[in-house]
């Protein structure tokens, strides 16, 4: 019963999910919003990580902000908060934990690309300059690189643990 309904959930978002006019994965079906936890699909094994519309999600994503996608200096938004209807007013910083996914999502694909790989290692070394002198980091990074949200935040230090576990053993080829 439980794999009819994984099935049937995979088969429905690859159909629905994906939107061939942005080339990405969107925040939700019949739209075209980017979304941060679209990265989390190569990381939770639901697709692969080399399979061409992650990549070309992932390279949506990576896009700048100002181009339509979610990137800003090498950090990444949770969702275009000015396109998403969230209820919340005001802007927001990038979030540090959907960077490290980004750090991870690139980790992944880069087993079959080296310059995704090469990509992972230098976003990953330049969110270690965010971290605070005792290498804390916040819930998200202002324009101006100040710790912005909670902090500290310990969803970030999972997402940081997870991408520097997965890029060390890429980079030591295992």
């Amino acid at each position: 019963k439980w794999l009819a309904a994984r099935d049937a959930v995979c088969e429905q978002v690859m159909a629905k999910g994906w939107n061939e006019t942005a080339k990405a994965f969107v925040q939700s079906y019949g739209q075209d919003n980017l979304d941060a936890s679209l990265l989390l699909m190569p990381l939770t094994f639901f697709v692969a990580p080399d399979d061409p519309r992650m990549l070309s999600t992932i390279d949506a994503i990576r896009t700048p902000a100002t181009k339509g996608g979610l990137a800003a200096d090498g950090l990444v938004y949770r969702y275009d908060y000015k396109a998403t209807h969230d209820g919340l007013e005001g802007s927001e910083g990038t979030f540090n934990m959907c960077s490290f996914w980004l750090v991870e999502a690139l980790t992944r694909a880069g087993k079959s690309d080296p310059a995704r790989l090469a990509e992972a290692r230098l976003r990953f070394e330049q969110m270690l300059g965010y971290g605070s002198p005792l290498a804390l980091f916040a819930e998200q990074t202002g324009s101006s690189g100040e710790a912005l949200g909670n902090f500290p935040q310990g969803f970030t230090h999972l997402g940081l643990i997870s991408a520097a576990f997965n890029l060390d053993r890429a980079l030591d080829g295992r």
